[in-house]
């Protein structure tokens, strides 16, 4: 049995069970699958209720998967109601057979009317990377009614998809450019947490459209070559101190690249770790060690034509130790709920600036990366003194 997303990630009873006959339905095939149709496969806390007049699935930390399907492009429709204060509800589809990888869209009741009530973010090795993938196509302000059914409306072609909600006229979040490269898979009904409801479910398979990717630009400045190391328990490692030459040369290293606008996204190299984060529900205990942690390290050759200083703007998610040249410069940590209770840890290459010195000829920067949740990853750019 293959491992599943959502019980990795938050580490609750919702899980994803991937298996059965695949059977494709034919393009433009609506089909409507009732809430207690055998064609679901209920996971975690999921069971068919009634609930404001209609039959529904109900969904609290659990998961309906079809069992029987996979969509390349598509249109999803679906109602859904929640009187949950807090939550988090969605669509995901495209899963991978494995279950480690899928696109994934949600909505937060908590977070109505503001520009983070729903979010896109892809899944990669069981993580989510909401705090690498963020801003414009990835997060959208929408009003999330409470206790009554709305609308959904999921449309897929190639690498693009549109979230309607409600207004069937204008998509809420339009996602330009899908991020995990899965271009089919399964489709399920998720909630991470708070009561929802989902009924009218619906799906239509549309012919398949050219797949063509929209990324950002990638600025000149942007550092985008590097080799990685494999992942190690971050409590077993001195951060603080630069690797030996033998432990360096111990590294199986791997040549990487980062996607624009620069983002290395470790998650597509590594599984995401699932540790129990203490401080994200007692921010008292943030200076305690978090069992569970992983590191990665990252190193680049930087070439200078004379002794001199640079800026190093620095993005990154969780935590960071920057050397270089064998000389630690920087720790620091950037998770979520750390710096205070309410911080999300939302990655871009502003987040903090660093003053290197750099020799005449090549100065190797190296990174060690950690990670609790919400996506594994950095930016780096490397700027000229004014």
């Amino acid at each position: 049995m293959p491992k599943t997303i959502f019980k990795n990630l938050l580490i609750t009873a919702v899980t994803v069970l991937l298996f059965g006959v695949v059977v494709q339905a034919r393009p433009s095939q609506s089909l409507t699958i009732a809430p207690d149709s055998p064609r679901w496969q209920m996971e975690g806390q999921a069971k068919v209720a009634d609930y404001i007049g209609r039959k529904s699935i109900y969904l609290n930390g659990g998961a309906a998967t079809l069992k029987d399907l996979e969509m390349r492009d598509g249109v999803i429709d679906v109602d859904v109601a929640t009187p949950a204060k807090r939550g988090f509800f969605g669509i995901q589809f495209r899963i991978s057979s494995d279950g480690n990888n899928a696109e994934w869209i949600y909505l937060r009741q908590h977070r109505s009317g503001y520009p983070d009530a729903m979010q896109y973010t892809p899944v990669l090795n069981t993580g989510l990377n909401w705090q690498l993938y963020n801003g414009p196509g990835f997060t959208g302000a929408v009003d999330i009614p409470k206790e009554e059914w709305f609308h959904l409306r999921l449309e897929v072609s190639g690498a693009h998809a549109n979230l309607y909600v409600k207004d069937m006229d204008k998509p809420a979040l339009v996602m330009n450019d899908l991020k995990s490269g899965i271009q089919k898979g399964q489709v399920a009904l998720a909630v991470l947490t708070g009561e929802t409801y989902f009924s009218n479910f619906e799906i239509r398979e549309t012919p398949a459209v050219a797949w063509e990717r929209h990324y950002p630009p990638m600025p000149p400045e942007t550092l985008t070559k590097w080799s990685v190391s494999p992942a190690y328990d971050a409590l077993a490692c001195n951060l603080e101190r630069p690797l030996a030459p033998s432990e360096r040369d111990a590294i199986k290293w791997e040549e990487i690249e980062a996607e624009p606008p620069g983002l290395v996204i470790l998650y597509r190299y590594r599984e995401a770790p699932h540790p129990h984060v203490t401080f994200q529900s007692d921010f008292s205990k943030r200076l305690e060690p978090q069992p569970g942690t992983k590191v990665v390290y990252a190193r680049t050759s930087i070439i200078s034509d004379r002794d001199q200083i640079k800026r190093l703007y620095l993005g990154y998610s969780d935590e960071v130790s920057v050397f270089v040249n064998d000389k630690i410069l920087y720790r620091g940590r950037s998770a979520q709920a750390f710096r205070d209770p309410n911080f999300l840890g939302i990655v871009n290459p502003e987040n903090d600036v660093i003053y290197v010195p750099l020799k005449k000829g090549s100065n190797e920067l190296m990174l060690a990366v950690s990670e609790l949740g919400g996506g594994w990853g950095f930016i780096c750019r490397l700027v000229n003194m004014n």
